[in-house]
This record gives C-alpha cells, structure tokens and sequence, in this order.
C-alpha cells in the first residue's frame, strides 16, 4: 500500500537510513537532501530520491526547504531532522514551515532545552533529576575561582558551529594545569559562556542507559529503555556500537517529569550515566531527535520513524512499550570497539559471541535493503577523504569532524 503524504529527510547518515526504511517498509515515499560527504540513506531502495542539502546560514536553508515543497509539490509532508542542528533549525523555522510541511520537532520555546545543556541543566534542577556536578566559567578568573574535582571534561553547551571541541564530544583534564590549558583551546574555538566544566564519571558504554520515547505534550505514547553497552570510540564514543533493550525503570519516571516539564512533542532520547562509586543515575543529555540506534525499537515492538508519521498525518498512535531483550550492533564499529575492551581486559571472546545472540537488529545489514550494509566502510572512508579535502581547503581536518551522535 503507498501513502499519500511522504516523509523528507534531512540528512543520509545513519539515522536517514534508519527513517527511509523504517518509512518505506510502510510504503510510505521518502525523499532524502543531504550533502555529498552523508549519502548512507541514498543508496537504501526506500529512498525514491535524493537532493543536496546546501551549505549556508539556517535562514537561507529554510529557504530551501520551502523551494523544494513548491518545485516538487510535496505538501504536507513530514520533515525529519536527523541531527541536533537540523533538528533546531525545524524548530526555530516551525512557523513557516508548517505552511507547507508537517514538522516533526516540537517549536523552539520546547526544544532549546533539549539543545542547550545549560537549560537541560537547569530543568533538571528544576524537576530534582540527578546530574554531574558542572560549572559554568565565564572567564579565566571564573574558572581559577572554583575548586574542581579531577579527573573531569570540558564539553561545548552545545554544537552550533563543527571545531575540534564540539566534534570531540568531550576534553578529559587529569588537572588544574590541564584543564586551564585546555580551556584556553576552547575559547579559541566558541564564545565562553558555551564551555562547561564537568566532573566525569566513570565507566563506559556499558554505564550509559537511555530511555527512549515518542511524546505529545510532555505524554510518552511510546517508549523502551536500553543500555549502549559499547560504542566507539570506547571513552566517548561518537555513538553506540552495540545497545540492547532492558527494563530500567529507575530513569523512567526522572525522563518523564522532565518531558512533562519541556511539554515535548515528538521523538526523544533521555541519556543516563550511572554513577558507580556514589550510586544512582545521572543525566547527560536530551537528544531532540531520531537516535543512531532507532532500529532497535523495531525489533522490540516500537517503530519509532513510523509511529513518529502516523501521529504528524494524524492517525492513532497506541500506547506501548518496546520489550527488554533486543539487540542492535554496528559491526563496523562494534568490531574495534570489542578488541579495545578484550585488551582493556574488560571483555573477554566467549561473553563478546554471546552479546551477539539473536534477537538481534543489524545498524546496516537487511536481506530486503542489502546495499547500505555493502557500502559502509566504502562510504565511511569516502566521508573521511571528502571531509578531509575539506579541511585542507580551511574547513574542519577530517579526524575532527563531527559524526552523528547517539
């Protein structure tokens, strides 16, 4: 059966592939616009096809957007964002999107929190939800002024503008001398009042847990919890490499006051860290849009790219909640980041076999979309080459650029 109303896509990364799939396998028509260095979606048979994405300020790509509705005709059709930035720039553009598009993020008043760690922060005082210990140094003096705990990090409030601090995802300081020179590097890099300092909690993918949802108005219709037990790279990894669903109910009822709070609409990643020495969990951050690992939700029962459009085209969406026990792995990624953990003596051959037990979703390979799984490291050290020819030419070198989080 094909639908009316398609879906259009912004951005071919893995999460692009994860919607066009999750959309196509529905029949519903999907259309990806992407730059040429992030074509992972283009070659899935379920998206029917594909546009550049320009470069440019948030105004201008707006612009675009609503050039490509009238050209193409494609009124009333979703708009999916699959990063952070795409995702504020729908938001912050809502109104006059909406004239010809059904956009799937909430408007800005909603998703700032979400964007801006400072304000998740903040709500998360507000709604007496745990999370590291931060500071927030305006200036040098600021900074000398406070006594911080080591080892810590410093990390952008948010990912406007791609330098190596933001692409980093983090900076780990071992000291006072450290964290002073580092916080030197980032203030070349963004404005002061964007750097964060704080404590670093130990542990790795297999401390970090996520609860995972399909809201409307601050009400989750969908949801699952999981643990990203491994990702790469293994320290602060990009993004997760193997997630397996689980019932935590511990960040449930902490993700929902908080959705309650924002009034959040659409879909939504809650991330946890638990805190080993000092017990319980605490809040890293609100992805305000599709996860890389979404397809996991598939193989426990909740759909998310397709729930997400039955209920933007107005259709009944039941409740449900994904069950514990599926599996999703990248294993192009899942591969060295296991190798590191075996030679980290965290992680031994039999207990990595057995983590790969079916159910199990693959990020890339599917017997009825078997091109993207063929392509990925081809198209992976394509990016790196463009990126990096990029980066010659003034941009952002290539090790810095900034993959999909999540």
């Amino acid at each position: 059966m094909s639908e009316a109303s398609g879906a259009l896509v912004i951005g071919g990364n893995l999460n692009g592939l994860s919607i066009a799939r999750s959309l196509g396998r529905h029949g519903v028509p999907v259309w990806v616009t992407t730059p040429p260095s992030m074509k992972l979606a283009s070659f899935s048979r379920y998206t029917l096809r594909t546009l550049p994405w320009p470069d440019g300020d948030s105004e201008a790509q707006a612009a675009y957007l609503l050039e490509l509705a009238e050209q193409y005709q494609l009124d009333q059709w979703v708009l999916f964002p699959t990063s952070d930035e795409t995702a504020a720039l729908l938001s912050k553009f809502h109104t006059a999107l909406s004239r010809r598009f059904r956009v799937s993020t909430p408007t800005w008043d909603v998703l700032r929190w979400a964007y801006d760690k400072r304000l998740t922060y903040r709500l998360a005082a507000e709604q007496r939800v745990e999370y590291p210990s931060t500071i927030y140094p305006a200036t040098e003096a600021d900074l000398m002024a406070v006594r911080c705990v080591f080892p810590a990090i410093l990390k952008p409030a948010t990912h406007a503008t791609i330098n190596r601090f933001t692409a980093d995802k983090a900076w780990p300081v071992a000291n006072h001398e450290e964290l002073l020179a580092r916080y030197r590097q980032a203030r070349e890099l963004i404005p002061p009042d964007l750097i964060l300092v704080q404590e670093l909690i130990p542990g790795g993918g297999e401390s970090q847990f996520s609860y995972a949802a399909l809201c409307c108005d601050g009400q989750p219709i969908a949801s699952l919890t999981a643990r990203r037990t491994r990702q790469y790279p293994i320290d602060f990894g990009y993004s997760s490499s193997f997630v397996e669903t689980l019932d935590v109910p511990e960040i449930v009822e902490p993700s929902r006051r908080l959705l309650a709070a924002m009034r959040y609409t659409g879909l939504v990643e809650v991330e946890f860290k638990f805190d080993g020495p000092n017990g319980g969990y605490k809040l890293l951050d609100i992805n305000p849009r599709l996860w890389t690992w979404a397809a996991l939700g598939g193989r426990a029962g909740v759909d998310f790219p397709y729930l997400l459009w039955q209920m933007m085209v107005g259709r009944t969406v039941t409740k449900r909640t994904g069950r514990a026990g599926a599996r999703w792995v990248r294993m192009s990624t899942d591969i060295p980041a296991a190798i590191h953990e075996m030679l980290r003596g965290r992680l031994n051959l039999g207990a990595y076999l057995r983590s790969l037990r079916g159910p199990v979703e693959f990020a890339l390979m599917a017997a009825d979309d078997p091109l993207p799984g063929l392509l990925d490291l081809p198209l992976f050290a394509y990016k790196h080459f463009y990126n990096g020819y990029k980066g010659l030419r003034g941009g952002v070198p290539s090790a810095k650029r900034c993959p999909t989080k999540s």
